[in-house]
């Protein structure tokens, strides 16, 4: 019932969030946030304007010459159609 959905600046606070950090927590890991690089994003955005969606053989490609990986792209692209929902 104590839950909360993982952000320090929740109820709960950094206690929590430090514990986890440390691994003593009893839930999973949250996976670090990835710091896209400026040439990585204007290369995902210029696809974004092409083609909204890729199909997996595309975001393999692009994963390889981004050196991100395919999950990466996949959630960017996730990301960027509902920012795009959001704006209109």
């Amino acid at each position: 019932a104590d839950e909360s959905s993982g952000y320090e600046s929740e109820s709960a606070g950094g206690e929590r969030a430090a514990a986890a950090a440390e691994g003593e927590g009893r839930g999973r890991q949250r996976r670090a946030r990835t710091a896209f690089t400026s040439e990585q994003v204007c290369r995902l955005e210029k696809t974004f304007q092409r083609q909204k969606y890729l199909g997996a053989s595309e975001r393999r490609k692009l994963a390889a010459a981004l050196q991100l990986s395919e999950i990466q792209i996949k959630t960017w692209f996730q990301n960027r159609r509902m920012k795009l929902k959001r704006q209109i």
